[in-house]
């Protein structure tokens, strides 16, 4: 699992993942959607078509190991399914909100996964209401449904394409229809898609980590702006919208998005992490023992400092990955509980050393702060914290639900207030630079955290729940 550290509210936005043409295609998706776990840890939910093009469904609150028993995975029967793995970035949790989401409209039952966000999901909605539309939930992926039901279009291809002309913002969706799997990302390619090989049949995901698992090989990356129709006669491409020029890929999914061991926007992470560690080390070099990374998304990042630096690189913080929902209350941790029931130091390790701690980005900082004290207490003589990131001082609205600018520290602190915050002898940044020098193209990618301009207009007065916030203005 990517690493959740634990005042990342950095949340994973969602995993979307499915499969045509692949004998108990619900199993595939079940796989598929285990690797991609890291993505969203809210609900999940798999919908599934069968020879005589019945769909069936099975959705629930928590993990996929949790939600899906085998029993559960043997009624959806079929060799085309599609499933998501959900982070709440627009709705809040409820089980009505978790995707895929199944309607029956005048072109037949489709079913749909939406990984992104609608930066004009609001007025959009409002629109729709106005002109007659009832919506069901209060995610923005609904949005898409209707426009495709209001589509002058005879194919599904041609109404969701149409649709696709009316959002602003980042999608990677999947589609499902009685005999097919469509592909569909938005023009800047903000959020990764990639079609794999699976005996006869495909199988589309957000990373490739899941195409490892499923046993499928790599074909290629659904293109920014393009939809692939996936059937019984093969795969098919076809422009959707006009590619834009330059891309926007989110760089987070480099820095702490995705699971090392994926290939995303054509590049390999764990590469692109190394060489931010290379980078930090040259930008921001420490009079120090050893190198230990905030577990687990910060591992290659510090790898690569290690590498560059000449300092060895320990293990310093051990992340307890079976957490969940714990029992302990803080009065009986004390007052840094929330990051001991995550992380235990290393005394061994720390005792006496002079110590850089390698983390991919702050957020709040909070958790920083208490990392840096629980090192210290494990007999650390210096502490040294370095970022793989520059400061995040803006929120996301294309698919991550991060805090506002009055809760982002980077916004709010010079790096030497944040470093006083945070209790070290020293705070070094990657610089925006360094970042996209780590990149084979910097120009392709969305820095709008680091900078605030956004390559696609914005409501900067909306959050997660706006579309609910709307349902109860015109409710009252």
């Amino acid at each position: 699992m990517t690493g959740w550290t634990a005042d990342k509210t950095w949340r994973e936005e969602c995993g979307v993942f499915a499969a045509i043409g692949v004998p108990r295609a619900a199993e595939v998706v079940g796989l598929g959607l285990h690797a991609l776990q890291h993505r969203g840890q809210e609900s999940t939910g798999i919908v599934s078509c069968d020879e005589r093009g019945e769909f069936h469904t099975h959705k629930g609150i928590g993990l996929v190991s949790d939600v899906y028993r085998e029993t559960d995975l043997a009624r959806l029967a079929g060799q085309l399914a599609i499933g998501h793995n959900r982070y709440s970035t627009s709705g809040s949790l409820t089980l009505e909100n978790t995707q895929p989401l199944r309607v029956v409209y005048r072109g037949g039952v489709m079913a749909v996964a939406h990984n992104g966000n609608l930066v004009n999901a609001r007025e959009t909605r409002q629109s729709l209401e106005e002109s007659g539309s009832i919506f069901q939930t209060t995610l923005d992926t609904e949005i898409f449904m209707h426009l495709m039901a209001l589509a002058d279009a005879t194919t599904v291809e041609d109404a969701l394409i149409e649709a696709a002309k009316q959002v602003r913002g980042a999608f990677s969706l999947v589609l499902l229809t009685a005999d097919s799997v469509l592909a569909l990302r938005d023009a800047h390619g903000f959020r990764p898609l990639c079609i794999g090989r699976l005996g006869d049949g495909y199988v589309v995901a957000s990373e490739t980590c899941a195409l490892d698992l499923v046993g499928a090989d790599f074909v290629r990356d659904v293109e920014p702006g393009e939809l692939v129709r996936l059937d019984p006669q093969g795969m098919r491409a076809r422009r959707a919208l006009p590619e834009a020029q330059p891309l926007q890929q989110c760089i987070f999914e480099h820095i702490y998005f995705s699971r090392p061991d994926s290939r995303v926007f054509g590049e390999g992470v764990d590469r692109v992490r190394r060489k931010i560690g290379h980078r930090l080390a040259e930008e921001h070099p420490a009079d120090a023992d050893v190198v230990i990374a905030v577990p687990d998304s910060s591992n290659s990042i510090a790898l690569g400092y290690s590498e560059r630096s000449g300092l060895r690189y320990e293990l310093g913080l051990i992340r307890n990955h079976y957490v969940g929902r714990t029992f302990i209350q803080p009065h009986q941790a004390g007052r840094d509980s929330s990051v001991r029931v995550k992380f235990n130091p290393v005394r061994e390790v720390l005792e006496g050393q002079r110590v850089v701690v390698v983390d991919d980005s702050i957020v709040r900082g909070t958790t920083s702060r208490k990392l840096v004290r629980l090192i210290r207490r494990a007999g650390a003589r210096e502490v040294h914290f370095r970022v793989g990131s520059p400061p995040v001082t803006h929120p996301c609205f294309y698919g991550i639900d991060t805090p506002s600018r009055r809760e982002l520290i980077g916004a709010l602190k010079t790096p030497e207030e944040i470093r006083d915050f945070l209790g070290v002898d020293s705070l070094g940044y990657l610089s925006p630079e360094g970042l996209l020098a780590c990149e084979r193209d910097g120009s392709r990618f969305c820095l709008a955290c680091f900078t605030g301009r956004y390559p696609v207009e914005v409501d900067p007065t909306a959050g997660k729940l706006s579309l609910e916030n709307l349902h109860r203005r015109t409710n009252v």
